[in-house]
């Protein structure tokens, strides 16, 4: 059977093969230690381009990268895009300083597109979007061009009919479904009333309700008891293939090795290899220091920030030796490159101007990224407490009791009971004395510990353990 057939047999059979392919990636046996299938050719193996959602960055996709290199995919297909102004506006129509519109987003996407297509040398790239990523690929695909250069577009917990439905709650905001951006997006197309625009292939990933943005009460958008209008098969859409990962939560459905799999299963017709990350001998690690705006975060450099790596003990967080890198960043905000190993627990120090001085901790890398992206925490109020420590999940939520989620040996603050939509818990201590401070995260077979060091608070420190999944 050739590739093509093998496509349209998998969208024709449905949910059920997708779900056998999903087995059978995650029974597969794993490659050894030490092999680097992303040294294998790139004939039949088109670029991705990954779009992060609302106030996020290429950083969330860092894994799922990771998880494509590690069945063949060449790194140097593989590109994720990191928006400048992340946030949306909160009315679409009126400029809104450090925020961005959804044609600026369109805009800029088509922009990148072109520049992989040119570097590449493909005449198509496979998008992936996650969130308002989502938004952003439709957009462009419908009104920028995109239609004849995207092979296959895969939407993970895009509110593609809105994160409320309600014409007289925020009408321009881009995630009103009741909105003139999402009505022009789903207004049917052809004989059968499509939502999707023809030309690429297109799915959809959510959860069957675990995605705090497609609920039916507005807790999640701050309006408690109020109907959205909106429910758990909100980002499906007709004429596309529409998955449902169950359990998963909103960045789940993008960043889990469930999505990778599905997606994988999606563009190629089979499932992947593996959903582990086989490490590489010798880690290359590279970012960019973004910083802050008047809209929330950006990820512009910020040039002048600087940025030192350590090794540390990951049974105690203690440095070893001397200092990996240290680097005061210029206009680009890159702060590497750095070589390591995949055994390696490391510290990221960001000291920059008016922030605080942000202790990062992380697992060992299994494999090189340039997406190691940072950005300093605010500055702790004078009475923030003896020293502040906080358990980080960029690429999902924490949710209880689905999850095990410990912070310096107990319970981790501040994460509600049901629909996981907490990504980061921070605990005050009353001791700034320096000792170990420990993360624990469990979830089904993922489990992730990393160790710390706690830091005094009065002098602009906080310390960020941060999870790889």
């Amino acid at each position: 059977m050739t590739l093509p057939t093998r496509r349209l047999a998998l969208r024709r059979l449905g949910a059920p093969l997708l779900a056998a392919a999903l087995l059978a990636a995650c029974a597969t046996p794993q490659p050894p230690l030490g092999t680097d299938p992303a040294a294998a050719p790139a004939a039949g193996q088109p670029p991705i381009v990954f779009v992060h959602g609302n106030g996020d960055s290429a950083a969330n996709w860092t894994s799922t990268l990771w998880r494509w290199e590690s069945n063949g995919w060449p790194r140097a297909r593989l590109h994720a895009v990191h928006f400048p102004f992340p946030n949306a506006r909160d009315d679409d129509t009126v400029a809104q300083p450090g925020r961005s519109s959804a044609d600026e987003q369109a805009r800029h996407l088509a922009d990148e597109v072109d520049r992989v297509l040119a570097a590449t040398g493909a005449v198509q790239v496979v998008l992936m979007g996650n969130s308002r990523g989502g938004n952003a690929i439709r957009h462009y695909v419908a009104n920028f061009g995109g239609a004849a250069k995207v092979s296959h577009a895969i939407l993970g917990g895009t509110p593609n009919h809105g994160v409320w439905a309600i014409p007289v709650f925020r009408p321009n905001n881009e995630f009103n479904g009741a909105g003139p951006f999402l009505k022009a997006l789903n207004a049917p197309k052809g004989p059968e009333g499509l939502e999707v625009t023809p030309g690429p292939a297109w799915m959809t990933l959510r959860s069957d309700g675990n995605d705090k943005f497609a609920q039916p009460d507005g807790a999640w958008i701050g309006a408690k008891g109020v109907a959205t209008n909106v429910t758990a098969d909100g980002p499906a859409l007709r004429g596309a293939r529409n998955v449902v990962l169950p359990g998963r939560d909103h960045r789940e459905v993008s960043y889990h090795a469930e999505a990778f799999a599905a997606a994988y299963a999606f563009v190629t017709g089979r499932a992947p290899a593996t959903t582990a990350v086989t490490p590489e001998p010798r880690v290359v690690l590279d970012g960019q220091l973004d910083g802050w705006g008047p809209g929330g975060p950006t990820n512009r450099p910020l040039a002048g920030g600087r940025v030192t790596v350590w090794a540390v003990d990951p049974a105690s967080g203690e440095r070893r030796g001397a200092p990996l890198a240290d680097k005061v960043v210029g206009a680009d905000g890159r702060w590497g490159p750095l070589t390591t190993t995949p055994g390696t627990a490391l510290e990221f120090v960001i000291d920059a101007p008016g922030q605080a001085i942000t202790h990062v901790y992380r697992a060992p890398f299994p494999r090189s990224s340039a997406l190691v992206h940072l950005r300093p925490e605010r500055a702790p109020a004078a009475d923030a407490g003896a020293a502040l420590v906080s358990l980080s999940r960029p690429r999902g939520y924490f949710g209880l009791p689905r999850d095990t989620v410990l912070l310096d040996g107990a319970p981790a603050p501040g994460i509600p009971p049901g629909v996981a939509g907490v990504s980061t818990s921070k605990l005050t201590l009353a001791d700034a004395a320096p000792r170990p401070v420990v993360g624990d995260f469990r979830s089904g077979p993922l489990a992730e510990r990393i160790v710390g060091r706690v830091w005094p608070a009065r002098e602009r420190h906080v310390t960020v353990l941060e999870l790889h999944d």
